[in-house]
């Protein structure tokens, strides 16, 4: 029973710290309701003065001048009226309009300023439109003695009342233990001066709930605890109960807890009887281990504490209810053997799934009863339930073999949750912000169904075609949730690829895959095909970059599909040499191509010059890169006689890759596209292009007409080199002279100088030596015949290009 006393002790200290918070309180609320009613009654008084009027004075006649002397009086008096000015009272004054300031020299009436007295009406402000009401400043916080202006009469009702009480309980106390120690009462008597002591707890405070309601439910509580913990000692150290009576004793206090909270209003009754409820099954404990009668009582309890939230808004009994039922629950979790049976985890999914309801129903119940608004701590445990619930069912699942309705779990909580909005929205009062929440849980457990039930490439398919049908229901609901989550999807479809990708095609090369028809390429075309339906449906409704960019991956997902299919399917299926290289390019250039034709023809994504521009300075670039690679790659083919005739592929790519470069130049020349590059350094960028092209390409056109042998491909490559290119760098030079000359293009015309120069000192310094006589002669014969020529059609064409030009300058 020590503990008993210590425990009434308690009690009666915060029922005392409980009435001092509880007095002040009142006492603040009483003080500025005072100071509210002063102010309205200034604002009356100042509003129903009557106006000054002007005061006549009674007619009052100066006193007569003295006569002369001797002279009698005949003068009658005039009256005269004087009338004074008008007497300006204070309350008369001319009110201005209060605005954010205090003007000097003027004071507030109301919500208006008048001057003060003394102070003349020149410096009144010109009346505005008020535009912000005044409102009083705050006042400070009443101190102590403010609050108790009478000291004498706080400490005779309020100080030395408490003391009172906590002298008498201690003093109860003391002889109670004296009594215990000396053997005077017998368990019997102890257990029943507990329940007597807690029942007078009880009942003092009902006496006194009307006129003391927050000391009655402090009294309450003590009377409570004394309750519970007397019924404990009874069972645990005196057994005069079995575990069943003692459990039952429980669930009456607890019951009659809840019915005390709901009669005085007080939530730190209901928080007593909650904690009292849980406390409860470890008072009367055995240490069987039973979790199935555990739950089934907490089952109870919380369905109590259904009842309750749906009359009461008490959010720290709904979060105290929730952490409690959380640890228990975690508790017996942690305590479960790894190798229990499933049916262990099937009861305790029953009863996770059961709380799981309850704590949803607890904590929306009375906002959607009292239409109030949901704040960020009903959202907190509704989101925690959630979690903690799928992250369990998923768990139990997995301990129970049944990893194959993971998903089927995701979808029910799905379904779950999309009804409990469905029906919230059919109330038009109910706060929005609960149905955001509800459609995002159902947004989400819809994603998370892919990964869980679904494998590899399935999880990409799933979030790529859940991203497209979100956005449509955005543009039936216009619930902006539903935009975020779909860009959120679309996202994740994206990185799924990648990693599919990724994994698909490492494995692809261990074993082969059936071509087109795999899960890489599929899964490529089918997700890019939903980018492009995506696309289609923000065309209208996003800005236009985000637009722009959607369409960018769209076209990026279809061409990487196709381009690691092409090099995975030549690679795994020619691993003698390289010739997966050549149909890679093959396909960039009729990707770009058909990318080309598809916006300018179709009109199905909108033409846009500069993005093909781009492409095609990228195409060039990627052939100038790889050229030395397809020289190797010939030269394989030709000494080892392995897939010379895949090399038709090079051939085709070659004459699609002049059309883009035509493209190109023609794009650049009629200035389609403006560009801040100088006109002259466009056309030495072209001509050079043109000239490592077609020097490259003839160079191996020339290695595959005269390969005998490997023995003899150096020297073919060696009398190219000394011999061809100067004859074709002097044809290409003679067809930019004839170029610059027709379009009066003087760029051209040095570009052609220029590469006649670079060729002769090529001639005269390399290719002389060790060349073949017919080599010498035809190169000097051709580069002759090609310089006169250019130079006749220079001279003969040279005054009037030069005055042409001049005339235009002009």
């Amino acid at each position: 029973m020590e503990f008993l006393m210590v425990v009434l002790v308690v009690v009666i200290l915060v029922v005392m710290i409980r009435l001092k918070a509880t007095l002040y309180s009142k006492l603040d609320r009483i003080d500025r309701q005072l100071f509210d009613l002063h102010l309205k009654l200034k604002e009356q008084k100042s509003t129903s003065i009557p106006a000054a009027e002007p005061v006549i004075s009674s007619p009052v006649a100066p006193a007569p001048a003295a006569p002369p002397q001797g002279e009698p009086l005949h003068v009658t008096p005039t009256p005269v009226i004087v009338v004074e000015p008008p007497v300006i009272r204070p309350e008369e004054k001319p009110i201005v309009p209060v605005k954010d300031y205090w003007a000097p020299g003027f004071e507030v009436i109301g919500e208006a300023l008048i001057p003060e007295a003394g102070s003349t009406t020149a410096n009144i402000p010109e009346p505005e439109i008020v535009t912000n009401v005044y409102q009083p400043p705050p006042q400070p916080k009443p101190g102590f003695f403010e609050r108790n202006p009478d000291l004498e009469k706080f400490i005779g009702e309020n100080l030395v009342s408490k003391i009172g009480i906590g002298i008498l309980v201690l003093a109860i106390g003391y002889f109670v233990k004296f009594a215990i120690d000396n053997d005077w009462i017998g368990p019997v008597g102890r257990v029943g001066i507990g329940v007597l002591c807690g029942g007078i707890l009880v009942s003092v405070a009902h006496y006194l709930r009307k006129n003391y309601p927050a000391f009655s439910s402090v009294l309450v509580g003590g009377g409570l605890a004394v309750l519970y913990f007397t019924i404990t000692l009874g069972y645990h150290q005196f057994h005069l109960f079995s575990q069943p009576i003692a459990f039952a004793i429980m669930l009456v206090i607890t019951a009659f807890a809840v019915v005390l909270a709901l009669l005085y209003d007080r939530q730190e009754l209901a928080i007593i009887a909650l904690v009292g409820g849980f406390a409860a099954p470890f008072m009367v404990s055995s240490s069987t281990g039973n979790f199935k009668s555990l739950f089934t009582y907490l089952v109870i309890l919380n369905t109590g504490l259904l009842v309750l939230a749906y009359f009461k808004s008490w959010r720290l009994l709904n979060l105290l209810a929730f952490i409690f039922t959380v640890v228990l629950f975690g508790g017996w979790l942690y305590s479960v053997p790894d190798d229990a049976l499933p049916g262990l985890f099937r009861s305790g999914l029953l009863f996770a799934s059961i709380f799981y309801g309850l704590f949803f129903a607890i904590n929306i119940a009375h906002n959607i009863k009292e239409n109030k608004k949901f704040i960020a701590s009903d959202f907190g445990i509704l989101l925690a339930n959630t979690a903690l619930y799928s992250s369990v069912g998923i768990y139990f699942l997995y301990k129970m073999h049944a990893e194959q309705f993971q998903g089927l779990f995701c979808i029910i909580m799905a379904i779950t949750n999309l009804g409990a909005s469905y029906l919230f929205f059919r109330n038009k009062k109910i706060d929005t912000n609960i149905l955001y929440l509800l459609i995002g849980i159902t947004l989400t457990f819809i994603s998370l169904t892919a990964p869980i039930q679904l494998h590899g490439n399935f999880i990409t398919l799933f979030w790529a075609s859940e991203a497209v049908l979100l956005y449509w229901l955005y543009g039936k609901a216009k619930l902006p949730i539903i935009r975020w989550s779909s860009f959120l999807v679309l996202g994740a479809a994206l990185l799924s690829l990648l990693m599919d990708w990724s994994a698909i095609y490492a494995d692809g090369f261990r074993t082969a895959l059936p071509i087109v028809f795999n899960k890489g390429c599929l899964t490529g075309i089918y997700t890019g095909l939903a980018f492009f339906f995506f696309y289609f449906l923000v065309l209208k409704k996003e800005p236009k970059v985000f637009v722009f960019i959607i369409q960018l991956i769209a076209w990026l997902i279809i061409f990487s599909a196709g381009m690691l299919e092409v090099n995975y399917q030549f690679t795994i299926n020619f691993p003698e040499l390289p010739v997966s290289g050549l149909y890679t390019y093959l396909f960039i250039v009729v990707f770009v191509l058909l990318y080309r034709f598809i916006n300018q023809r179709l009109q199905i994504f909108g033409n846009s010059p500069m993005v093909y521009l781009i492409l095609q300075v990228l195409v060039i670039f990627v052939y100038v890169v790889g050229i030395v690679q397809v020289f190797s790659l010939q030269s394989g083919m030709l000494v080892q006689g392995l897939y010379q005739k895949h090399f038709l592929a090079h051939w085709l790519a070659t004459a699609l890759t002049g059309l883009i470069i035509y493209q190109a130049i023609q794009a650049a020349r009629s200035q389609e596209i403006p560009l801040p590059i100088p006109s002259a350094i466009l056309v030495w960028a072209s001509c050079t292009i043109v000239v490592i092209f077609l020097s490259a390409e003839f160079h191996l056109l020339f290695n595959q007409l005269f390969f005998a042998n490997p023995d003899n491909l150096p020297t073919i490559q060696r009398v190219y080199i000394k011999t061809g290119l100067p004859i074709l760098w002097g044809l290409c030079s003679f067809g930019f002279m004839w170029l610059g000359m027709k379009h009066k293009n003087k760029t051209l015309r040095i570009i052609s100088l220029t590469l006649f120069s670079v060729t002769l000192l090529k001639l005269f310094a390399y290719d002389i030596r060790n060349i073949p006589v017919a080599g010498k002669i035809a190169a000097f014969f051709c580069l002759g015949v090609l310089l006169l020529v250019v130079s006749f059609m220079y001279q003969r064409l040279k005054k009037i290009i030069i005055d042409d030009e001049q005339k235009s300058a002009e």
